[in-house]
């Protein structure tokens, strides 16, 4: 939890400057859908990066009085983000929670790694999908019909977020293509304006 708490603070910084009701109001206006985040957790987690110096507050202590503090993300902070986002952590019921984090920043990332986060999660539910299979065979004929459909209503969840992500994979590749192409036309048209004014 503290790994994506940290991306996800440090990922609304990167957006603007907050105060920590702001940024409590913006993770959970973003991601409350499957994530609470208590004060409790989300001030010690500003100050752990406070004193990291990864976030900064934005007006001096003896200027802050009756306002409140306004934080903002530093160059250290932003390297602490890039590595935060990339980490390749333990795939346990967690890392459905922290791709998510990861995924409402994708913005920050390269291409390239955008696919290769979503190439490793596809890999990651493919092989939850093989164990449900798996519990299914090896159980359906010892457990209630409630477990049955527990088990099965995984199965499909998987499946239907492994279609997800085969199109968000295919979208990122045919964006890098174009941009790729794009990018390969404008040198060759900047190639042939420098062999016409040579001639």
């Amino acid at each position: 939890m503290q790994g994506m708490l940290e991306i996800a603070v440090l990922g609304l910084l990167k957006e603007r400057s907050m105060h920590g009701y702001q940024l409590s109001k913006q993770l959970s206006d973003t991601l409350g859908g499957f994530w609470r985040v208590s004060y409790g957790s989300l001030y010690p987690t500003l100050r752990r990066l406070e004193k990291q110096g990864a976030v900064e507050q934005v007006f001096a202590k003896e200027e802050v009085g009756r306002r409140k503090n306004v934080y903002r993300i530093t160059a250290k902070g932003e390297t602490l983000f890039d590595s935060l986002i990339l980490e390749t952590g333990a795939q346990e019921s967690s890392e459905d929670n922290k791709f998510r984090v990861r995924l409402r920043f994708f913005k920050y990332l390269k291409p390239e790694s955008r696919i290769r986060l979503l190439e490793r999660r596809r890999a990651y539910l493919e092989e939850r999908l093989q164990q449900i299979q798996e519990s299914i065979d090896r159980t359906q004929e010892r457990i209630d019909s409630y477990t049955l459909s527990l088990m099965t209503h995984g199965q499909d969840s998987t499946r239907s977020d492994i279609a997800w992500l085969d199109d968000l994979i295919t979208a990122e590749r045919t964006q890098l293509t174009a941009a790729t192409n794009g990018t390969t036309q404008t040198r060759r048209q900047r190639s042939a304006a420098v062999r016409k004014e040579q001639a």
